[in-house]
């Protein structure tokens, strides 16, 4: 099982709806996907069509509460069945409460990885939405996942948020989860019609593109991609024909063909 973190702490990048995209984009490629909503507000669970995580039986929270208390779970459980075929482990405003514990619990870093560790034989590949900050619910996504992919829009302040978690990264990646490595950064929301977005988004290219992988394909400005959390289904089922979906389409098929080339390079490594 290959677990992803999509992560940036600048909002509104289009992280969710990469998530969301992505995952159900795996689906569709026959692979058994779960999706992880790392974050209090809930937008992914929201998103999926559960307009009201609070009122839901169990979530992320109550799972990362028993393993703090130390408590035997069932990974399993609280796990929600979206219609287009993926998984979901939701979210709700009571992780906020959570990540508080946090801090007082015992590897503290990695309480999200032993849940994700427990459900590792139920899927190919489990996509953690992590929320637009570097605290503690971050740091446990981190810690969790074998590759990052970093959703960014081609403008200046995402360019220079970029930075600091790059750092971060680097840190987790140093002391506590030396297999994590940066997938992409994937540039989201392009609006090709404008100098501006062409220059910027070639300003990232020739900033980071020496230092990080950057995925050929670039996520539209598509005003579908904002109405599909109010429908709560993905690009493919509402909007199947338009440019967004055949860019996630495309991103969905590089991500496969790095992580076989990834595998293949890792089975050679290992003769």
């Amino acid at each position: 099982m290959t677990t992803i973190t999509l992560s940036n702490q600048k909002g509104g990048v289009g992280k969710t709806t990469t998530a969301l995209n992505l995952g159900i984009g795996l689906v569709n490629e026959k692979k058994k996907v779960l999706l992880i909503d790392t974050d209090p507000q809930a937008s992914l669970t929201i998103a999926l069509g559960w307009r009201q995580p609070e009122k839901l039986p169990i979530t992320l929270a109550d799972v990362m509460e028993q393993i703090i208390a130390g408590r035997e779970i069932d990974p399993t459980e609280g796990i929600l069945h979206h219609n287009e075929g993926v998984d979901l482990m939701p979210s709700s405003i009571a992780l906020s409460g959570t990540e508080n514990s946090l801090f007082n619990a015992m590897n503290r870093e990695r309480v999200l990885k032993c849940y994700v560790d427990a459900i590792a034989k139920e899927y190919d590949y489990v996509l953690i939405d992590s929320m637009p900050s570097l605290g503690m619910l971050s740091l446990n996504a981190l810690t969790a996942s074998d590759r990052v992919i970093i959703p960014s829009q081609p403008n200046y302040l995402s360019a220079k948020g970029l930075e600091l978690l790059l750092s971060t990264i680097t840190k987790v990646k140093r002391q506590i989860n030396p297999n994590l490595t940066v997938g992409g950064i994937l540039l989201t929301m392009v609006d090709n019609r404008t100098n501006y977005a062409k220059g910027m988004a070639k300003l990232v290219r020739e900033d980071y593109g020496s230092r990080l992988p950057i995925y050929e394909t670039e996520i539209p400005m598509s005003v579908r991609t904002s109405e599909i959390s109010a429908v709560g289904s993905s690009i493919y089922a509402y909007d199947k024909s338009g440019k967004a979906a055949e860019a996630y389409l495309a991103f969905t098929k590089e991500v496969l063909s790095e992580e076989r080339r990834i595998k293949q390079y890792q089975a050679d490594k290992s003769r």
